[in-house]
């Protein structure tokens, strides 16, 4: 038995991949729910009601899915040069620390001058912290998946420091959290009442330029250069520490935009569970899009939906919310175990 490559597999990647980790997927979640000794129709029935069941629940999986578009912008653009960015956590951490330094009154601004110069120095922020890796990885050779998986544990105690030292909220009562947001610096509502902001339009507005940047700019053209083959990059004249320097920046800058919508548009000051993984959900969503920007909104609204209709059913059904886990979890093997065989086909000898 032999494999050989498909000429051209990129129809079956735009049908079959999504289909068939949709598939396993709903596969995978019948199976546990029988094992938890639930009725498997009725758990899925219960997960899909729960996510886009209501109005409540489709805007709540929107609320959830805005972080993870955001994680899974900043490593969609950072795996296309192969620049394997495992920090999201930590550029996350470091926009919503910056924005609780700033919304917290130290400008004074008007809000629409100051939301966007808090969101701009949150991802300033965010690209510091995936500059240090970057500078390593291309002037010493340093693996960046060693060093920006260190920067998340790194961060995590820096804020857990903050938060018990010069950010705490004096009126707190003694819990690790900031002061909470000037009203001139959260993000508004988009439907009165409910909890989505306008931090899921910037999102989207995030990806469209993405995927511009991507497929119509000299910077995407070098990007996916780079990804390719990053010594006939060189032999090409392109800069290849330069490109990727860029692409750590823009990357680190969009992780950081996911820790600055969820203080400014949610939360409205910083804790130390701020994230409950975003930043390593966002390299789900980013292989379950393909890389592609605006995979990236589906994907995200996805993995968003499977979580929120998750906890929804464990209420109603008994079923672990860890078989959100496990969904999503199954959804990554299949798609990258379906893009490996899409691109070969076995001969038998």
């Amino acid at each position: 038995m032999r494999l050989e490559p498909i000429a051209n597999p990129s129809a079956l990647r735009r049908v079959g991949l999504p289909a068939a980790a949709l598939a396993l997927t709903v596969l995978a979640a019948s199976l546990l729910a029988l094992l938890a000794g639930a009725d498997p129709f009725a758990t899925l029935g219960l997960i899909v009601k729960g996510a886009v069941g209501s109005r409540f629940a489709a805007l709540e999986t929107l609320n959830r899915a805005t972080p993870l578009i955001f994680t899974g912008l900043a490593v969609a653009v950072a795996f296309r040069a192969r620049l394997w960015n495992i920090g999201a956590e930590a550029q996350l951490y470091a926009g919503a620390v910056v924005t609780v330094l700033l919304g917290t009154g130290a400008l004074p601004l008007p809000p629409a001058l100051l939301i966007p110069a808090i969101a701009l120095a949150a991802m300033a922020a965010g690209a510091l912290v995936l500059l240090g890796p970057v500078l390593l990885k291309t002037r010493l050779g340093v693996d960046e998946v060693v060093t920006t998986l260190l920067f998340n544990f790194i961060m995590l105690l820096f804020v857990s420091y903050l938060l018990e030292g010069p950010m705490k909220d004096p009126l707190g009562m003694g819990w690790p959290k900031s002061p909470a947001l000037e009203a001139s610096a959260r993000l508004p509502r988009i439907v009165t009442g409910l909890r989505l902001h306008w931090g899921f339009a910037l999102a989207i507005l995030a990806a469209l330029a993405v995927w511009v940047v991507q497929t119509r700019t000299t910077l995407g053209y070098e990007i996916r250069a780079v990804g390719l083959n990053a010594e006939a990059a060189r032999f090409s004249g392109i800069p290849v520490g330069r490109v990727m320097v860029k692409t750590a920046l823009l990357s680190g800058g969009l992780a950081a935009l996911a820790g600055f919508s969820e203080v400014a548009g949610l939360k409205g000051s910083l804790t130390l569970d701020l994230s409950p993984g975003f930043g390593y959900a966002g390299i789900i969503v980013a292989m379950l899009a393909l890389l592609n920007p605006l995979g990236v909104v589906l994907s995200a609204i996805f993995v968003a939906g499977v979580f929120v209709g998750a906890d929804s059913m464990s209420r109603a059904a008994g079923v672990p919310t860890y078989i959100a886990d496990i969904l999503t979890a199954t959804a990554l093997l299949t798609m990258v175990l379906a893009l490996r065989l899409t691109t070969m086909r076995v001969r038998w000898r």
